[in-house]
């Protein structure tokens, strides 16, 4: 029986389930709708267009509704605006630039409305000089406005991804930049000592940055636009670019009978079917369920679009596979470093009372003796079993494969054993022999195996010189350029003979300068019959954990 298939909007998840159901059946009738005129966009590339590292507007149109018409024989329907659905008389109501308002039928219907940005009710808001970036039009009207007004400044709402990709590629067009975050730091899949690397990496090339310090007002003024903020400050620019995030666009389900989560985004199962009959849903606009945690989330990304649109095309045309959860992988560029993570952070680990272990590492890229090795800080969590809850790292190259191998492990429901015994690709020029995934997996053995004690950077927080022993074993030229306060210094090369100079009956935190040789410290003390923990990450995690932007 031939199937009548209705497709509500496009970009990752409604074009890749089109596209799908089509190779899966050459009979169906397949319909898409998009209110604007772009059905299949590479919305990841918008904020490189307008920073002209992409030069070419067309580079950024995966398929056009000619292109999926010619290939998929699809009905493609631009500039058509699905207003309402009726699930017991399978129509939905369409506002449409070229019929007017008509009804369409269906067998099935899959929902990829997307998220629109926020826009939170703050006096001077609808300004003309604040723009907002999710499409081709939003990207087409913010770089005509910087290329004919001789722009000069911009101010950057929201340290999210798309905000800090803007503010980077506004420095890339000349612009003065300065960054605005309610938040105590950007980028909220990282933890804050390590946000403190993309933190630095902004400033370091031009960016300000103004964190913890929400938008109380907007106003023109001065042939700008002035921003008072919560703390009294005020900053002047001539545009605004609002980044604070996205809401599912699922207001015209309201009344449909489909079930929205608390947020408004459409409840699915693990085949995206919605509650109703023949309605599945896919995209930005869907709650999943985070792979880690088990609980209801919300993560708006294109690869989980993409498959999630794959699985709606599978069941419907008969095919049992499913969509097993989120992990939230993602990665993204500030200027010459690179930041990427996957699974849980601490916040979220924290939030859900799920038992956790932290341990850090400060690898290489490759193999030092090999020309231009740049270091990496990387950070796993993982349970008392061994099971890897999540990933974070940033650095100037290598990043990107050393969080992919470790979501892999992740998704498999692998354990820091298994990053231990992985046989990763090795030459001077790409890697060393222990690769920084092999490492930080020995490091978490080292900590469940009982062979070494780690005190976090957040444990240090609560240290106390009545108790507790504060130890530098790095060389006295390190130990002279800069330490951790209150710290005793003895370099590990001498505390086998200099170990009499510490007291018996206290803790002893003992540090280097990436935790390699806290590591030998604490095993050499340990077996002396002291009580030592080695921090993790060393003073770099500890001197990138105390650094505060000048905003």
């Amino acid at each position: 029986m031939k199937k009548k298939v209705l497709v509500v909007g496009g970009v990752a998840g409604g074009a890749s389930a089109a596209a799908r159901l089509r190779r899966l059946d050459e009979n169906a009738e397949i319909v898409m709708f998009e209110r604007d005129g772009h059905i299949s966009f590479a919305n990841c590339g918008l904020p490189y267009y307008i920073g002209e590292t992409i030069q070419d507007r067309s580079k950024l149109m995966v398929q056009t509704p000619e292109s999926m018409k010619a290939r998929f024989n699809l009905d493609v329907r631009i500039h058509s605006e699905v207003t309402g659905i009726d699930v017991h008389g399978k129509t939905v109501t369409v506002n449409s630039k070229e019929k007017g308002v008509y009804e369409e039928s269906y067998d099935y219907l899959i929902l990829s409305p997307g998220a629109k940005p926020l826009k939170p009710p703050i006096p001077g808001i609808e300004s003309r000089l604040i723009f907002t970036l999710r499409n081709i039009p939003d990207t087409d009207r913010i770089k005509s406005y910087v290329d004919q007004e001789g722009i000069r400044s911009a101010i950057v709402i929201g340290g999210g991804y798309i905000g800090v990709e803007m503010a980077e590629n506004l420095r890339h067009r000349g612009l003065d930049v300065a960054l605005v975050e309610a938040a105590p730091h950007i980028l909220a899949p990282f933890d804050s000592e390590m946000t403190a690397f993309a933190e630095k990496e902004l400033e370091d090339n031009g960016v300000r940055l103004l964190l913890g310090d929400g938008v109380q007002s907007f106003e023109e003024k001065d042939g700008g636009i002035s921003v008072s903020l919560q703390s009294g400050k005020e900053v002047h620019a001539d545009l605004v670019i609002l980044a604070i995030g996205v809401a599912p666009d699922t207001a015209f389900l309201k009344e449909s009978g489909i079930k929205l989560g608390t947020r408004g985004h459409i409840q699915v199962n693990e085949s995206m079917q919605t509650n109703c009959d023949g309605v599945y849903a896919v995209g930005d606009a869907v709650e999943i369920t985070d792979y880690v945690s088990g609980q209801p989330s919300a993560i708006p990304l294109a690869g989980p679009a993409n498959k999630q649109g794959r699985i709606a095309a599978d069941h419907i045309s008969g095919l049992a596979s499913t969509y097993k959860g989120t992990q939230g992988t993602a990665i993204i560029k500030i200027f010459g470093l690179t930041g990427a993570s996957t699974g849980s952070n601490e916040r979220t680990l924290v939030k859900l009372g799920i038992p956790y272990r932290t341990v850090y590492v400060h690898p290489s890229s490759h193999a030092t003796y090999y020309p231009g090795a740049k270091p990496i800080a990387l950070k796993l969590l993982f349970n008392d079993e061994g099971n890897i809850l999540g990933a974070q790292a940033f650095g100037a190259e290598g990043v990107d494969k050393r969080i992919d191998v470790i979501a892999t492990v992740l998704r498999l429901r692998g354990t820091v054993d298994d990053l231990a015994e992985l046989e990763l690709t090795y030459a001077p020029p790409f890697s060393s022999a222990k690769d920084p995934v092999n490492m930080v997996g020995y490091l978490a053995q080292n900590v469940l195996h009982g062979r070494t004690k780690v005190v976090t950077l957040k444990e240090l927080d609560s240290f106390d010189p009545e108790r507790q022993i504060l130890l530098d074993v790095r060389t006295k030229a390190e130990y002279d350029q800069g330490h951790i306060e209150g710290a005793l210094h003895i370099p590990v090369d001498e505390l086998r003979m200099r170990s009499g100079e510490l007291e018996q009956g206290k803790e002893i935190y003992a540090y280097c300068a990436v935790g390699m040789r806290g590591y030998i410290a604490s095993r050499i003390l340990k077996q002396k019959g002291f009580a030592v923990k080695n921090l993790t990450g060393g003073y770099r995690s500890y001197s990138m954990s105390q650094y505060r932007p000048k905003g």
